[in-house]
């Protein structure tokens, strides 16, 4: 079965969610529409390098719809870690608003949905762009796939899909998700080499995804971990040191203008991820490095803290 038959077929099954998907079979009547009008008036089989036709249409569809997708992901995901990591009353109001089954089988199988939903999505978006090159002999699709990533709407560049994994990982480890659960991914898991770790998944076409887990500043595993929009991921207190703000501050109070100490995209403090699921993997994967970390920090914050209210009631009394 070819893939856009497969990818309608499986966004016809998530009609009742109402995801939003990419008009991949549109999509594909603009490429081949603009190649027969220009076979039939030129006797050209390919598009020129700079087609007005597609690029007036191709590319601003696309990208709306990949907007979309990103959007909705992230949306569900986030919705769906926080009610795996709420307790009590919280919980229990977040499953009665939401109209869920309470249990967690449930919560691995939407996972499982959404991680599904990101795949395929991001599977259609590179043949689609791969079509597109392959039609203008050029290289727009590849660059086109750039400028979304630093747009920050590559769905594998999602911090909540390095959640997901972390999520998976978690449930997986408990005795009743050994009993219960089915795999969420085929072959996913913490892979630590030479002290440095990172979360590997292996995902079907052909897709791997390896994140690193090592924060580039401090140079050790990402303690307290926060993802930046760009996909970076640092210890908190790394993040905030960086950007020139206090932890009592965080990382709301950053200036937009503030890049990013790896990629050096502008704007990524903004809409960053605290990583709560991959700071509990690591915490029971590496404990005495936590509880270390944790002992170092404890005495940074009470200093900025201490800090942080000394100036402020300096400020107040005018002094």
């Amino acid at each position: 079965m070819k893939f856009c038959k497969k990818y309608e077929e499986y966004m016809q099954g998530q009609h009742q969610k109402k995801l939003p998907g990419v008009g991949f079979k549109k999509l594909k009547k603009i490429l081949k529409k603009c190649r027969r009008d220009l076979h039939s008036h030129n006797g050209m089989d390919n598009c020129p390098h700079q087609c007005p036709v597609c690029d007036g249409t191709f590319f601003p569809s696309l990208l709306k719809e990949m907007s979309a997708v990103v959007g909705s992901f992230n949306e569900r995901a986030q919705k769906l870690l926080e009610l795996h990591l709420a307790s009590g009353f919280n919980k229990c109001f977040i499953w009665f608003k939401d109209r869920l089954q309470g249990n967690h089988v449930a919560l691995i199988q939407e996972g499982k949905d959404l991680v599904m939903y990101a795949i395929i999505n991001a599977i259609a978006m590179r043949k689609i762009l791969k079509k597109y090159d392959k039609i203008h002999y050029s290289k727009q699709g590849q660059a086109f796939k750039s400028q979304a990533q630093s747009m920050h709407i590559e769905i594998l560049q999602s911090p909540w899909l390095c959640e997901l994994m972390a999520f998976h990982i978690n449930l997986k480890e408990t005795k009743t998700q050994k009993r219960k659960a089915s795999s969420l991914f085929d072959c996913c898991s913490l892979v630590i080499n030479d002290g440095k770790p990172s979360l590997y998944c292996e995902l079907f076409d052909s897709i791997k995804l390896d994140i690193d887990l090592t924060c580039s500043i401090c140079l050790d595993t990402a303690f307290d971990p926060v993802a930046l929009t760009c996909g970076h991921i640092f210890c908190y207190m790394c993040a905030c040191k960086a950007a020139s703000v206090t932890i009592v501050d965080g990382l709301k109070a950053v200036d937009p203008k503030e890049k990013c100490p790896l990629c050096r995209d502008a704007g990524v403090y903004e809409g960053a991820v605290h990583l709560d699921e991959l700071n509990i993997l690591l915490s029971r994967s590496c404990p005495e490095y936590w509880e270390e970390r944790i002992q170092a920090e404890r005495v940074e914050r009470i200093r900025q803290a201490k800090e942080h209210w000394e100036s402020q009631c300096r400020a107040f009394m005018g002094v």
